[in-house]
């Protein structure tokens, strides 16, 4: 996003690579450096990298302006992250495309108030990248519609996509919590597989930033309660794909996402 709105006039530089997973990522000695001589900084939040809060906190004293995006979003709009999580709420936002509409502003507002002499161009791309999340949208809600309402049920590694489901009408089952922090016990594999079985899911998902043995532990587990779950296809839930590839855009990487889990779940 920063990279899209700053086109040509400033540079981006991400410190998480594709397939990583921000739950558990550990800032390294030259990430820190790369903080400290920047200009600005933005992350999630939410506690999404959970283990580099204390070092954007450590950036914010040192006058290095640090900015959490999910603060451009009304606590009204953000989901409970569950009774495991105390009061916090659920970090993973971005697969609601009309959240992260609300982040594009929030980012062009705070990219033109530290450099206002390029203002208009950071509103200009702002625009034009606002039209392209107006077509993303009306893509997914024609897509959606090749899935009937009862088999709108999306069952991942870990619970990433509730954003996705209160925006397209989904059931959405995840076999960890929304931190791959959390591991999924044997209770929890069997309570899932007993839904699937029951219900006929016909595909769950692996994730491409998450180990895929808890999804095949879950799918020998359906097996034995004799119905064949197919695993549909790899999401990505907290990483884009490649640099130069579709996933490597937002815009890219959602579309991947909603063919994956219609091609699956419409047959």
């Amino acid at each position: 996003l920063v990279n899209i709105l700053g086109k040509d006039i400033l540079k981006a530089d991400g410190l998480m690579g594709p397939g990583v997973d921000p739950h558990l990522y550990q800032a390294t000695e030259s990430d820190v450096k790369k903080l400290q001589n920047a200009d600005v900084i933005f992350y999630n939040g939410l506690h999404l990298e959970g283990k580099m809060s204390d070092l954007f906190e450590e950036m914010s004293k040192l006058n290095i302006p640090a900015y959490a995006v999910t603060d451009a979003i009304n606590t009204s709009k953000l989901l409970a992250a569950g009774e495991d999580y105390g009061k916090n709420f659920d970090p993973h936002i971005w697969s609601d495309v009309r959240l992260w509409k609300e982040v594009v502003e929030f980012v062009k507002n705070k990219l033109a108030a530290l450099d206002p002499a390029n203002a208009d161009i950071y509103s200009i791309n702002a625009q034009s990248y606002l039209k392209e999340l107006d077509a993303l949208q009306e893509y997914i809600n024609k897509r959606i519609l090749e899935v009937p309402k009862n088999k709108r049920i999306l069952i991942t590694a870990h619970d990433a996509f509730a954003y996705f489901g209160n925006a397209y009408d989904f059931t959405v089952l995840g076999l960890q919590g929304i931190s791959t922090e959390t591991e999924a016990g044997i209770s929890d594999v069997k309570n899932l597989a007993e839904f699937i079985a029951q219900n006929k899911v016909p595909a769950i998902f692996i994730e491409t930033s998450v180990q895929t043995r808890h999804i095949e532990a879950l799918k020998e587990a359906v097996f034995s309660r004799g119905f064949n779950v197919k695993i549909g296809g790899r999401l990505f839930s907290d990483s884009l794909g490649d640099p130069g590839e579709a996933e490597g855009t937002y815009t890219g990487m959602i579309k991947h996402n909603v063919d994956t889990i219609v091609d699956a779940l419409k047959q």
